[in-house]
Order: C-alpha cells, then sequence, then structure tokens
C-alpha cells in the first residue's frame, strides 16, 4: 500500500521517544461472493471489450511493452488478509488511544477467499497480482516457523499460476512480527539477520512460484516523511498509543516500521535488504528482485528552492540499493511541491483526493524516468492509484496515468509493469476503511465483491496491451 496514506501518520512516533478465459470466468460465475450485478456488467465487460478499447490509451508504438509486461494490480497482507493478531500494527490498532480510525478485524477476508481474488483478477484481464507474505504468520514467534502458514502462501501461488496470474511477492509491506517489534525491530543490531533468515525460509518454500519479488515496501518513507508539511509525529496520542503498545506487549521499546529513530534503523534495513536479496536470489527459482519506492514527483517552486535537497534526502540512498539489485520499484500517487522553506502542500485550489493530496496522475512520468536514470535499472511501476469515491476520477487518472508510462517506453525506458493499487478497498492503516483505492468493491459485511467500471477498464486495456 501507498506510502502517502502514511506520509502524516505517527509512525515516526518513537524519535521522539527513544508501519483457459471461459474456464476462468465460469469460475468466477459460480462463486457466491461476487454479485450477480458484477457478473453481469463482466459479460458486457469482455463483450465489449473493442468498444471500451477504443476510448483508452493503448501501447500502440514500436516500442510497445514485451509478451513479458505485467499489468496488474495490488494488495498487501495485513491490509487485506484479516485478524493478522501476531503483527505490531494490530497491537497498534487495538490499544487506547489509538491514532487508527478502525481496527482492521477480518478486512476482506482475503486470507480465505485469495482463490476468489485470484481468480477475479485474471477474469478482468490481469496477469499479474502483487501481494505480500506476511512475517508474522510464518514467524509467529522468534525462530519458531509455521509450516501450515508457508503451506498456505504457496496454495495461494500455485493458485495465481493456475489462473495465468504471475504473482510479484513482496516479503515485509510495512508490518513485522509483534516479537520483532517488542525487541526493537529494525533499531537493533541483528534486525537484519532476523529478516535475511525469514526470507531464506520463505523462498525455500515458495521461491519456485514467483515470478518477481521486492524486499521491503516503500523502505525510503522513513528519509521523505521529514520533509512533510504535516505530520502527527510526536502528539500526544502517538505518544500515549506507543507506550500503550509497549505495556501490552511487556517491551521496553515497541518499535514498528514507523517508531524507530531513522539514523539507527537505515543502516540495518539497507543491511537486511542486501542480505534478504543474496537469500532469495540463493533460490529456488530464478526471478528478478529489488525494492518498491514511494516516489513522489519533485517539483520546485521560485527562486532557492530546496526541491533537489529533498529528492536527495527522501531518495537518494534506497536508489543506490535498488541500482544493485535487479530492477526498482516505482510507487506513486502526487507531486510534491518545494519552496525555499520546504513543503509547500498542494496548490491552492486544486482537486484534491480522499488523502489529501493533489490529483495528479501526469507525475508518474517524471518518477518512472528519475528512478530510471538514477538507478540504470529496469522500473517496475508496483503502485499507482486514487483514493476516491468518484470512479469516473479513477478512470481519468488511470488513462492519464497510463499515457504517461507509454510515453517512457517510447523514449526508450525499460517499463516492465503497471500495477495498480489496488484490487480491493482495503484496509488503509490509520484512516481506516474511508478511503477507497480499490478497483473492486468489498461489502464490510458479507465480504461480496462487486468490480467498478475502472476494474473493467483498465482490464480492458491490459487485454489490449498483452496482446500486442
Amino acid at each position: 500500500m501507498n506510502g502517502n496514506t502514511l506520509h502524516n501518520s505517527a509512525f515516526t512516533l518513537s524519535i521522539n521517544q527513544k508501519n483457459s478465459t471461459k474456464r476462468r470466468e465460469k469460475m468466477c460465475m459460480s462463486d457466491r461472493h461476487i454479485s450477480r450485478r458484477s457478473v453481469l456488467a463482466g459479460a458486457i465487460g469482455v463483450a465489449g471489450l473493442s468498444t471500451i478499447s477504443r476510448l483508452t490509451p493503448t501501447f500502440a508504438t514500436d516500442r510497445a511493452p514485451s509478451r513479458g509486461f505485467l499489468w496488474g494490480c495490488a494488495t498487501a497482507g495485513h491490509q487485506v488478509e484479516g485478524n493478522n493478531i501476531n503483527a505490531d500494527f494490530w497491537v497498534y490498532e487495538n490499544v487506547k488511544p489509538t491514532l487508527f480510525a478502525d481496527r482492521s478485524g477480518d478486512t476482506c477476508d482475503h486470507y480465505h477467499r485469495y482463490e476468489e481474488d485470484i481468480a477475479l483478477t485474471a477474469m478482468l484481464g490481469f496477469n499479474c497480482l502483487r501481494l505480500s507474505i506476511e512475517w508474522s504468520r510464518i514467524e509467529p514467534e522468534a525462530g519458531n516457523f509455521s509450516e501450515a502458514e508457508l503451506d498456505h502462501y504457496e496454495r495461494v501461488l500455485e493458485t495465481c499460476r493456475k489462473h495465468g496470474v504471475a504473482p510479484f511477492v513482496t516479503y515485509n509491506h510495512f508490518t513485522t512480527p509483534r516479537w520483532f517489534a517488542s525487541r526493537g525491530g529494525f533499531t537493533t543490531p541483528d534486525s537484519a539477520d532476523l529478516f535475511s533468515r525469514f526470507a531464506e525460509k520463505a523462498t525455500s518454500r515458495l521461491g519456485h512460484l514467483i515470478e518477481a519479488a521486492a524486499t521491503f515496501n516503500e523502505p525510503n518513507l522513513l528519509q521523505s516523511v521529514f520533509w512533510r508539511k504535516k505530520s502527527l509525529a510526536g502528539s500526544p496520542t502517538a505518544l500515549q498509543m506507543g507506550a500503550a503498545a509497549a505495556m501490552a506487549t511487556g517491551s521496553k521499546q515497541f518499535t514498528t516500521f514507523y517508531s524507530g529513530d531513522p539514523v539507527i534503523a537505515l543502516p540495518h534495513y539497507l543491511s537486511a535488504h542486501e542480505m534478504a536479496y543474496a537469500a532469495i536470489k540463493a533460490g529456488p527459482g530464478d526471478f528478478p528482485v529489488g525494492v518498491t519506492l514511494a516516489i513522489s514527483d519533485e517539483q520546485g517552486v521560485g527562486p532557492n528552492n530546496l526541491a533537489r535537497l529533498r529528492q536527495k534526502e527522501s531518495y537518494g540512498v534506497w536508489l543506490s540499493a535498488a541500482s544493485k539489485s535487479d530492477f526498482v520499484g516505482v510507487q506513486t500517487y502526487s507531486r510534491n511541491r518545494t519552496g525555499l522553506h520546504g513543503d509547500l502542500g498542494p496548490e491552492p485550489g486544486i482537486e484534491l483526493t480522499q488523502m489529501g493530496y493533489e490529483y495528479y496522475p501526469q507525475a508518474l512520468g517524471a518518477t518512472i524516468r528519475y528512478a530510471a536514470a538514477a538507478t540504470g535499472k529496469p522500473v517496475y511501476v508496483t503502485e499507482n492509484g486514487i483514493g476516491t469515491e468518484d470512479d469516473s476520477r479513477r478512470i481519468a487518472f488511470i488513462d492519464t496515468a497510463i499515457a504517461e508510462v507509454k510515453k517512457c517506453i517510447d523514449d526508450g525506458i525499460d517499463v516492465r509493469s503497471y500495477i495498480h493499487w489496488s484490487l480491493l478497498d482495503n484496509f488503509e492503516w490509520i484512516y481506516g476503511y474511508r478511503p477507497k483505492f480499490g478497483l473492486v468493491a468489498v461489502n464490510r459485511t458479507t465480504f461480496e465483491r462487486t468490480p467498478k467500471p475502472s476494474a473493467w477498464h483498465l482490464g480492458a486495456i491490459a487485454r489490449n496491451g498483452m496482446a500486442r
């Protein structure tokens, strides 16, 4: 999930205290959790692909993506699986006071409904699903690996393969086991060893099924968050939540992804990435491994602005790490405006998304170019999307963003995926269930899935793109 959800959160609090087509269609249509209305829409959508394609951007270009181009959507374990009770953020959600608007609870119940969601992904027209494996499930206690949970994720990846959906696996999407947080998280000297041990164990079981993998999701947020104009870091509620989490777990310092001193944590994260990269590349499996970064289009305003400094501090060290990996994952939602004295916030009068940042889909072209130039590596767009209740704005956002991807490819940049955030309307961290990023709506009571028009729209683009 998109890091902008967390940019304004209080997860930096502890720095003040030393996160076959027919067969597929038949399978999806027979599933009682997908609404009959959405099935009808699907039939219309599939039958009307040629009409839809005329209305949407295509990759009609001499430098069109290869047959291996990944068109997909994304999920993250804690945000969709439900009842991730051994995770650090579960503790935050359930203490008092808390900054979380909602508890994650059952969320989308993807843990039990993954086959339905994967079948739906394929039916919509996508050939890739980005997902994460939950460390807190696989290693619920230090050194105690759950064979049952490894079996579960093996079934998930096998289901992806059965439906012709390439699994793009993230090894850590913010959350860690509560035992790991209770001992200081990534501020401890042996944290990289512990994470690479997990990566080695998971790969030994799952590697033969993986298409591509990322060690971490948006680890650079530890650096970029300090440039944000607004932050809840150090607020009374944030501090009280951190203290309550420590008390609830009997730890001296309960340290999550967003609650450790970044100066101390950064070298451990970099070592963890490097060691996990080596562990994953050791196999089994032969697939690209990289890291995904939250990158905004950094725009300077006025003379002597600090945009280039902000860019360097927010991305530099992690782009360097990506340059030693197989690819860089770009995750873009908007732009940042920076003046002489720092962050200027959104331009007055401009349209804002549910997350409070600018509606600016053209940012993706700039961030792809920047990441490609900085690393010299292939670019995978691993997240791009918009939080909105207005699905027509999501469709417009998608069209503009994909047009930017096309321009980059036309200019010879090696772009290998467009993965939309997100497949489902899911749990968006401290904002709970209010922001709607999903291509598919989820009924919070029945868990019924209903594809939105944007799902069919992007699926049509994906089908057209893959045919070229």
